[in-house]
């Protein structure tokens, strides 16, 4: 795993219509398709708000939709394995 991926921390998400939107520590800015998250594709926009960053920001977390998200994973393109 590349240092850039490790060191990558979340400091904000938010949603439009098909993406999740993650502002990073260092300044980047990632886009995600919904389609990558079956659960929060499928969620209501209200549950997708309901979010904790945890690890320090390494994590994203959905207790309401039991969805665990590594930001590590989504800057190496990574989605919901389960979702094939």
């Amino acid at each position: 795993m590349s240092i850039l991926t490790i060191e990558a921390s979340a400091i904000k998400i938010w949603f439009d219509q098909y993406n999740m939107w993650v502002n990073l520590s260092d300044g980047r800015q990632l886009s995600v398709p919904l389609e990558f998250f079956p659960r929060l594709l499928k969620a209501k926009p209200e549950q997708r708000e309901n979010y904790v960053l945890s690890g320090n920001g390494t994590g994203i977390h959905w207790d309401e939709l039991d969805e665990d998200i590594s930001v590590p994973s989504l800057l190496l393109g990574k989605g919901d394995l389960t979702r094939f």
